[in-house]
C-alpha cells in the first residue's frame, strides 16, 4: 500500500497504472437539483418577466419546455467544471501542460498554457489533426492526463449529441447498421491486423496467469476455450455466432469441437476471411459456413440453433432494438440451448471523464454502438426477454490486458499505418488504444460475460452444473472441513 493508501499492482499481466494514474476525477451529479433548476427558473422568470407574469399554467408549462434543455446543458458543464474529485487520495503534481503536451495551434496555445489545462475534447481533436502532440510515449502521457488535462463538457460535445447521437439512437435503421458496421470493419484486413495479430479477434481475451506477460493470442485462445466450454459443445450442436467478425470463434469451435456453425457479420472482407479460415483450418464448409447479412436476416427460424454466443455485438443493435434483438435470439434458441452473450458497458457511478471518453468512442471508433449501458440494464434486458442468468463474469481487467497488447502492436506498425492510411488514423487508433486500456483498467468502461438459457420449468438446470466454470475453484491451499 503506498502513503496515499491506494494500491498500486505491480504484474505482468496488465499495463500498471503509476501512481498518478490512478487520480479519481469528478462524478459529482445531482437529479434533485437540476429537476430544481429546470423546475424553479422557469417560475422564476414567468414571475419576473412583466408579459410573461399574466400568463398562467400553459405559460410556465411553455417555459420549462422551451428552457429545460439549455438550463441541463448549463447544469453538466458547470458541474463538470466545478464538481469535487471522487477523492483527493492521489495529489496530482500540478505540473506545467507543456511537460506533458506540446500545442502546435497559435489559437490553443495562447488558451492553454501554463496551469491552464485544456479540455480532453479539444485536445484530441487538435492531436487528430496534427495541432498537438504528446511529449512521448502516448500511453505513458495518458496516464497522467489528469494533471494536464480537464473533463469538461464542451459546445462541441453537446452539439455531437444533439445534432447526430442521439438522431442514431432513435433512428438505428438498417441501413444505418450496414453503412456504419461495413465503413468500420470493411477498411482493409491490414489495418486490423496491424494491432489485432493472426487470431484477428475483436474482443476481449481473458488473462489466466498474471505472475508472466501471456501473449495476445494465448489471451484470445484463452477466451475462446472458456466460451466454448460454457456453451458445453458437442459435435452434435447447432452454434450460431452474431456478430463472428472474421470467423475465429467459429473456425476454433468446429475444429476443436465438430459443431456445426453459422457466422453472421455484415463485413464484407470479414466473411471472405472467416470462409477461407475455417477451410483452412480444415473445416467441412457444408457445416461450418460465415454468412454476410444482417442480424434481422438469420436463417433457420425458431428452435434452429441449441446455442448461440455473441461476443461485442449488441452494443451495434443500440438501446432502441436491443429488447428486439433479444427476443430474436430467445426465438432462435431450443428451449434447452445456451447463450452466451458478452457485451462492453460502463459503469453507473460514472465520471465525466468516462461520458467524454464514451462520447469520442461513438463519435470516431464505435458509431452507432449507443447500447454500452451498465450490467445492470443488461442483466435486465435479458430477463426481460424470457431468460435466465446462469453465470456473470466481469472482464474489464482483462480486455485492458488486451488493449495493452495491441497498443504495442500498434506503435509497433506505426510507419505501415501512416503510409496507407495516413498519420489522421494512426493518431485516432493510438489515442484511442492508449486511452482504453486505461479506462478499461480502472473500471470507466468493462466488459460483461454472461451465461444464459430460457427461464423455463422444464429447463435442465443441473445437467449445467459441470460447465458452470466460476464455481470450479482450485484453492491453493488444504481445505479442512469444519466438524
Amino acid at each position: 500500500m503506498s502513503s496515499y493508501s491506494v494500491t498500486v499492482t505491480n504484474t505482468p499481466a496488465i499495463k500498471n497504472a503509476p501512481l498518478i494514474g490512478l487520480a479519481e476525477g469528478n462524478g459529482y451529479f445531482s437529479n434533485t437539483q437540476l429537476a430544481a433548476l429546470v423546475l424553479g427558473v422557469p417560475w422564476f422568470v414567468k414571475r419576473s418577466l412583466p408579459v410573461l407574469c399574466h400568463g398562467g399554467f400553459k405559460t410556465y408549462l411553455f417555459l420549462v419546455l422551451v428552457l429545460g434543455l439549455p438550463i441541463t446543458i448549463a447544469y453538466w458543464t458547470v458541474m463538470s467544471m466545478y464538481g469535487p474529485r471522487k477523492n483527493q487520495k492521489v495529489q496530482l503534481p500540478g505540473r506545467n501542460i507543456e511537460e506533458y503536451i506540446t500545442i502546435k495551434d497559435p489559437e490553443l496555445k495562447a488558451k492553454y498554457f501554463g496551469k491552464e489545462k485544456i479540455p480532453m475534447q479539444v485536445f484530441h481533436d487538435a492531436f487528430f489533426d496534427d495541432k498537438a502532440d504528446f511529449n512521448g510515449d502516448v500511453l505513458e502521457i495518458m496516464e497522467a492526463r489528469h494533471d494536464w488535462a480537464k473533463m469538461v463538457f464542451t459546445p462541441e460535445l453537446f452539439k455531437y449529441v444533439l445534432t447526430k447521437m442521439l438522431p442514431e439512437v432513435i433512428l438505428h435503421s438498417q441501413s444505418q447498421d450496414e453503412e456504419q458496421v461495413r465503413d468500420h470493419y470493411d477498411r482493409g484486413d491490414d489495418f486490423y491486423e496491424w494491432f489485432l495479430g493472426p487470431r484477428m479477434v475483436y474482443t476481449s481475451g481473458i488473462v489466466r496467469d498474471i505472475t508472466r506477460e501471456e501473449t495476445l493470442e494465448e489471451l484470445q485462445d484463452n477466451k475462446l476455450t472458456i466460451v466454448c466450454e460454457k456453451l458445453n459443445l458437442q459435435p452434435t450442436d447447432r452454434l450460431l455466432d452474431v456478430g463472428c467478425g472474421w470467423g475465429t470463434l467459429a473456425a476454433f469451435a468446429h475444429k476443436n469441437y465438430g459443431c456445426e456453425v453459422t457466422g453472421i457479420t455484415l463485413g464484407k472482407n470479414q466473411t471472405k476471411f472467416g470462409n477461407e479460415r475455417i477451410v483452412k483450418n480444415g473445416g467441412d464448409p457444408s457445416r461450418a459456413r460465415i454468412l454476410c447479412l444482417d442480424y434481422r436476416e438469420i436463417p433457420g427460424g425458431r428452435a434452429a440453433y441449441n446455442k448461440i454466443v455473441s461476443l461485442e455485438m449488441a452494443e451495434h443493435v443500440g438501446i432502441r432494438r436491443y429488447q428486439t434483438f433479444l427476443r430474436q435470439m430467445y426465438d432462435l434458441l431450443d428451449d434447452d440451448g445456451i447463450f452466451v452473450f458478452q457485451v462492453a458497458g460502463i459503469r453507473p457511478p460514472w465520471q465525466y471523464e468516462d461520458l467524454i471518453w464514451g462520447l469520442f468512442m461513438n463519435k470516431y471508433i464505435f458509431p452507432g454502438a449507443d447500447a454500452s449501458c451498465s450490467l445492470g440494464w443488461v442483466v435486465k434486458q435479458v430477463e426481460a426477454a424470457g431468460f435466465e442468468v446462469k453465470n456473470i463474469d466481469v472482464l474489464g481487467v482483462h480486455y485492458s490486458a488486451t488493449l495493452w497488447r495491441w497498443y504495442k502492436n500498434w506503435i509497433s506498425n506505426k510507419d505501415k499505418v501512416i503510409e496507407k492510411y495516413g498519420d489522421r488514423w494512426y493518431r485516432i487508433w493510438v489515442f484511442f488504444l492508449a486511452y482504453a486500456t486505461i479506462a478499461s483498467r480502472q473500471g470507466s468502461a468493462s466488459v460483461f460475460q454472461l451465461t444464459l438459457h430460457k427461464n423455463l420449468n422444464a429447463y435442465p438446470r443441473i445437467l449445467g452444473v459441470p460447465s458452470h466454470t466460476s464455481i470450479h475453484v482450485h484453492p491453493d491451499r488444504e481445505i479442512l472441513p469444519v466438524d
